[in-house]
């Protein structure tokens, strides 16, 4: 049994890795996927994404921000995305729930979904992540310092810096892009504006960049 229980109109800390750590995400195609997956499976209704599919079949220029634009009028969604982060092995996620069963359901869709194209794309089989989504419930007073965790992870892990990579949410937090997937009012309501929580959020990575090296230093030095 999941050790979190979630609850509607809580704040969760959403993260998994690829078996035996191995990439989830080889190019731009697969991310996008899984972009897309983040769209259309938050909602109570099945199905979306064969729409999708539909829609791309009969447009010689399909264009998915005219699709979603075509669609958001009846969405249903059943997960507020607050942040986001794509790493080539992992993604982190902070999910408010907002009806019962939503993050076990979107989490269920997106996984299954996910792991069905880069199986059938790349001719394997099997599972693609590391067991179930690991999950820890997110107390008031820690929403602002993981939301830069997850917002800045990338360069956390040295992959790309936050403010230039595509595949995380921090560009729209700093108002860098403007994608509306990222549910930002409950984080940046608490800033005067993007610059001040690009400030907060880059001195925070720092410290997390620093612990992570210096565990890995004590790890090393165990080993030896």
């Amino acid at each position: 049994m999941r050790k979190t229980q979630f609850s509607s109109n809580n704040f969760y800390h959403i993260y998994n890795r690829g078996v035996d750590k191995r990439n989830v995400f080889s190019d731009e195609a697969d991310f996008f996927r899984f972009y897309v997956s983040m769209w259309l499976l938050n909602d109570s209704r099945d199905g979306i994404m064969d729409v999708w599919k539909n829609y791309k079949r009969d447009n010689t220029h399909p264009a998915f921000g005219d699709f979603l634009r075509r669609e958001l009028s009846s969405r249903q969604p059943i997960v507020n995305i607050i942040s986001y982060c794509l790493n080539p092995n992992h993604y982190h996620f902070i999910l408010e729930q907002v009806v019962d069963g939503g993050i076990e359901k979107f989490m269920h869709k997106i996984g299954t979904s996910y792991t069905n194209y880069f199986n059938k794309k790349n001719k394997r089989s099997g599972s693609l992540f590391q067991g179930r989504f690991k999950s820890a419930q997110i107390k008031p007073n820690a929403l602002l310092y993981i939301s830069s965790y997850v917002n800045c992870n990338s360069e956390i892990h040295g992959v790309a810096k936050a403010e230039n990579y595509r595949w995380c949410s921090f560009p729209d937090y700093i108002g860098k892009r403007k994608d509306k997937l990222c549910f930002k009012r409950v984080i940046l309501s608490d800033f005067k504006s993007g610059k001040d929580y690009f400030e907060f959020a880059k001195e925070n990575m720092k410290a997390q960049k620093q612990k992570k090296e210096d565990e890995k230093l004590l790890l090393e030095s165990d080993e030896s």
